[in-house]
């Protein structure tokens, strides 16, 4: 790995430290940040959910996003001018942990191997989820990995919050 993608996925970890830090004294957890551009202009979104799984309100937004930008602004982790925006996971929501594939069972899930750890790209409901082993449906039959092996992201709305 050269030494700028080395020091973008370290700036990704400290940037994702940083608001997780800021958001979880709330009742909040980081889901994923990720840095782009809209123009010219670099955006740093942060995808949070509540610790206890109700609905991400947009006080909630603000809340996370007010305490987010203090620590941010203390810090300052990032050279230049950025805009840190909030939202709530909605139909992009990733799936880290076990517990995210059991609150959507029944739903497909986009899924991807890590590199080195298997070779897994498909779209699939979410069969079952036992310890960190999570079962989807694929053509009939059923495939198992380790949530640790592989990056998903729900791939269906649900009907409901769950």
């Amino acid at each position: 790995m050269n030494n700028k993608a080395n020091n973008n996925s370290d700036l990704a970890a400290r940037l994702f430290a940083l608001a997780d830090g800021a958001v979880r004294p709330l009742g909040f957890e980081v889901l994923e940040v990720t840095q782009g551009r809209d123009g010219g202009d670099l955006i740093v979104l942060v995808r949070i959910d509540r610790l206890d799984e109700q609905p991400v309100t947009m006080d909630d937004l603000t809340g996370a996003s007010r305490a987010a930008e203090a620590e941010f602004d203390r810090v300052d982790p990032i050279e230049g001018e950025y805009r840190l925006e909030f939202e709530s996971p909605g139909g992009k929501r990733p799936l880290l942990r076990a517990r995210h594939f059991e609150r959507m069972l029944g739903l497909k899930a986009k899924v991807r191997s890590l590199p080195g750890r298997g070779d897994h790209n498909f779209t699939a409901p979410i069969q079952a989820v036992s310890g960190d082993r999570v079962t989807f449906e694929r053509a009939g039959q059923s495939v198992t990995v380790n949530v640790s092996d592989i990056q998903a992201h729900l791939a269906e709305f649900p009907d409901r919050h769950r």
